[in-house]
């Protein structure tokens, strides 16, 4: 029985060795600005942001990886061990929702992610001019980006625009607002305002619209028939003629021998 016992001990260490291990591994944890689970950042376009990811409950030296979405990012030598700081410099419009993940680089399942919330207001400015011919159809497209996300609102000669049943309709997503105007009429000349508006300020654009006569559409089948007839009457014209040609011809040809 003395010896069966001593032959168990062998097996029984290597367990409690990764048992201890283990342990060691599932308490190791990561903090991002003092965040230890994923988490969502507001800001404004330009200030620059910061962040700081931290190993915590680790006795040894741990490499720390930044990724910008997928895109690991180059970190210097004395910035990857332990503690790693990145900063964001200028913040712009197209940080807004990107996704910034601090992983540990021997379990890159260990990880902190960092979701940036830039807020900006509507950016929209000029104006343009459109000529449409009169019956036809015309859009007036405004593209404006914003967070959070506007409204938005049309006018005519600075005037609310009144929308018409089955003439004017709009479009509207998070970046584009459309105003369609449905067999435009000498009476839509004018200038149209879109106005996007949000908590943090307002953006604008002219359209100057000027509705051109309807010019004059000839009937396709007619004018193959007029090019039809013009065509036989020069036929029948020189086959009409043609004895009088070959003679002229003839006395052409016998007064230069």
């Amino acid at each position: 029985m003395a010896q069966r016992s001593s032959l168990a001990v062998p097996y029984e260490v290597p367990v409690l060795a990764v048992c201890f291990l283990a342990c060691v591994v599932t308490g190791l944890e990561l903090s991002v600005n003092n965040h230890a689970a994923d988490f969502s950042l507001s800001t404004s376009a330009g200030p620059p942001v910061s962040l700081s990811c931290l190993v915590q409950n680790s006795s040894q030296a741990e490499e720390l990886l930044w990724y910008r979405g997928g895109g690991k990012v180059d970190l210097k030598d004395g910035n990857k061990v332990n503690v790693s700081n990145i900063c964001i410099s200028p913040v712009t419009e197209s940080d807004n929702g990107v996704t910034f993940t601090c992983k540990l680089a021997r379990d890159k399942s260990v990880q902190v992610s960092v979701i940036l919330d830039v807020q900006f207001p509507p950016q929209l400015t000029g104006e343009e001019s459109l000529q449409i011919e009169e019956d036809k159809d015309v859009t007036l497209t405004c593209n404006a980006k914003s967070n959070p996300q506007a409204q938005t609102a049309w006018y005519k000669n600075k005037n609310t625009l009144i929308l018409q049943q089955n003439r004017y309709q709009l479009y509207q997503t998070s970046e584009v607002f459309q105003l369609s105007i449905k067999t435009v009429q000498k009476s839509d000349n004018g200038t149209y305002t879109c106005v996007v508006k949000s908590a943090l300020g307002e953006g604008r654009k002219d359209f100057h619209l000027i509705v051109e006569d309807k010019k004059p559409v000839f009937p396709k089948e007619a004018v193959i028939a007029a090019a039809v007839v013009v065509t036989l009457t020069v036929l029948f014209g020189i086959v009409a003629r043609k004895d009088k040609i070959f003679k002229c011809f003839k006395r052409s040809s016998e007064t230069a021998l």
